[in-house]
């Protein structure tokens, strides 16, 4: 009973990767190549700031009220995450940017760090799936009559 709890998860996070194929030797030095390309980086650093200012955007008054029980006020309807964060540190605005401009060499690094990876985890992915392969065709046919 306790390996069905184990053993089901499991099936259904394998689904994908058995309908998926494994990624080409091409397929791979094509994302080496987008991970070096520091135009790459630029777009992914204006995308995160883009999501941060959206993210400080999002309405919380009413979730702030709610946790506390009670019923929103109209101005607390129009409070967002960056006012509520405003409220904490009055220099906000201005330290969140600086720490946007700051993660901008994280990400690159991190993306330098996924480019040499890459290979390595991509035949470990393979491995896996082919070791998931001999697993699935070793399981016994639900469909065969038990004795």
């Amino acid at each position: 009973m306790r390996t069905t709890f184990l053993i089901v998860p499991l099936m259904m996070c394998s689904a994908p990767v058995l309908a998926q194929a494994a990624p080409t030797q091409r397929d791979t030095a094509e994302m080496q190549r987008v991970l070096n390309d520091p135009a790459m980086a630029d777009k992914l650093a204006k995308v995160m700031q883009a999501m941060s200012q959206a993210f400080l955007d999002l309405p919380a008054g009413e979730v702030q009220a709610a946790m506390e029980g009670r019923t929103a006020t109209p101005a607390e309807k129009r409070l967002t995450v960056r006012d509520m964060a405003r409220k904490e540190d009055p220099n906000f605005d201005r330290d969140f940017q600086q720490q946007i401009a700051q993660a901008r060499p994280m990400v690159e690094h991190g993306m330098k760090a996924l480019s040499t990876a890459l290979p390595a985890m991509t035949q470990a992915l393979q491995q896996a799936g082919k070791a998931i392969e001999r697993a699935a065709a070793n399981m016994p046919d639900p469909t065969y009559p038990r004795r």
